[in-house]
């Protein structure tokens, strides 16, 4: 991590937003390196990611869905 990255996520608005949205997110925009870890870390998370990719919709059969503000 640089300087530079650590400076910028102090100016991150994330509040709101729930550790999991972060992370998918954080999954979403990483390197193969990164991704790696992140996996390694938190492979439900993972999974899950992969499901939602690849289901229509990003939605599971029968769960509700919910406006995103």
């Amino acid at each position: 991590m640089s300087y530079y990255e650590y400076r910028v996520s102090q100016r991150l608005e994330l509040e709101g937003y729930s550790f999991y949205t972060i992370i998918m997110a954080a999954m979403r925009q990483a390197d193969t390196d990164n991704l790696e870890l992140l996996k390694e870390a938190f492979p439900g998370m993972w999974q899950e990611l992969q499901d939602r990719y690849n289901l229509p919709g990003g939605v599971y059969p029968g769960e509700p869905v919910e406006e995103i503000r």
